[in-house]
């Protein structure tokens, strides 16, 4: 399978920012391939330095080290006809707002000199595989923030780059326009698009992506399919209770016990994860039971991408939990 992003030794070091501080190592000595066809996720938390990857892999901040070839052209020594094959979007804002669906998409293609009769017919291809066609001449500041963001999407796709970056797409989406732009991604490969994405949000990385890299403090720190991510948390399962009230109040004693390493609370669901649950369920059903507390479900779960997230990276249950509050 062709490779059509490959980067070897990627660095990125910031200067200090005052006299008497260290340089800021933000992407440090990254390896990864993308293969054609593909959607390939970029995991991590905030900070972990998916953002800056993707600006030395578009061309946007060069590295401090390291190498980066697109469709086998280096992005550094031959931007041109790297960037050629190229399509990036990380948020609407390059949009004309005052100008029509239509206009963007024709306008795009002129910089990329694309002949007017081939943009035109790349135009209505795209306003129909975006939905966007019954409000091709609708200006596009009178478009929802979902709607701003596909048109985004099909302006980068304009001039039919081997290869799309998308920087958390989804993220300020409601949860329709997030759920119709997931569609969209999962099928860009079927249409000749191989799609980089990062994203902070586990489940979308786990629904989308054929191979996931996970980067945490500047470095990756294991890559994979989502099954093999998985199968490598195998040394933990998952415990899932359903309770008669909120577990809030119990949370802060099970997260005591030694053999609880994880403790997530929602309302009246709790999540532990454990090495060994035949050696938690006893403590678990007493702790419960000395705080009142009445079980009405549980279960065991094989180790979830979240499971081996939160091995790989450390982050806590807690830190997941309000990203997806706030998403």
């Amino acid at each position: 399978m062709q490779t059509v992003v490959e980067a070897e030794g990627l660095t990125k070091v910031y200067a200090p920012r005052h006299r008497g501080a260290k340089p800021v190592v933000a992407v440090d000595g990254i390896r990864f391939a993308v293969r054609a066809g593909q959607v390939f996720g970029f995991l991590g938390p905030n900070g972990a330095g998916k953002t800056t990857t993707i600006r030395m892999c578009t061309g946007i901040t060069r590295p401090t080290a390291g190498r980066i070839a697109v469709s086998g052209f280096d992005i550094v020594a031959d931007p041109i006809r790297a960037k050629e094959r190229i399509g990036v979007v990380s948020d609407a804002a390059g949009l004309y707002t005052e100008m029509d669906a239509w206009g963007n998409l024709l306008f795009f293609a002129s910089l990329h000199n694309i002949p007017s009769g081939k943009a035109a017919a790349r135009a209505e291809h795209l306003l129909r595989l975006f939905g966007l066609n019954d409000w091709r001449h609708s200006p596009v500041g009178t478009f929802s923030t979902g709607m701003k963001k596909h048109l985004a999407i099909a302006v980068a796709l304009m001039h039919e780059p081997a290869i799309l970056f998308l920087d958390e797409p989804t993220t300020g989406l409601d949860v329709q326009s997030a759920r119709q732009l997931r569609t969209i991604v999962h099928d860009l490969p079927d249409h000749g698009t191989t799609v980089f994405l990062t994203t902070h949000y586990i489940e979308e990385a786990d629904r989308l992506c054929h191979r996931i890299a996970i980067i945490s403090g500047g470095r990756v720190v294991a890559e994979g399919t989502p099954a093999e991510l998985k199968d490598g948390a195998q040394g933990e399962h998952a415990i899932d209770l359903c309770l008669d009230r909120d577990a809030n109040g119990v949370a802060g004693a099970l997260a005591q016990e030694p053999c609880i390493r994880e403790v997530l609370v929602t309302g009246e669901r709790l999540r532990l994860r454990v090495e060994d649950p035949a050696v938690v369920f006893p403590l678990l059903l007493d702790t419960l039971g000395s705080h009142g507390l009445k079980v009405l479900s549980i279960n065991t779960a094989r180790p979830s991408l979240e499971d081996a997230f939160v091995r790989l990276t450390g982050l806590r249950s807690e830190v997941l939990q309000n990203e997806k509050e706030h998403r």
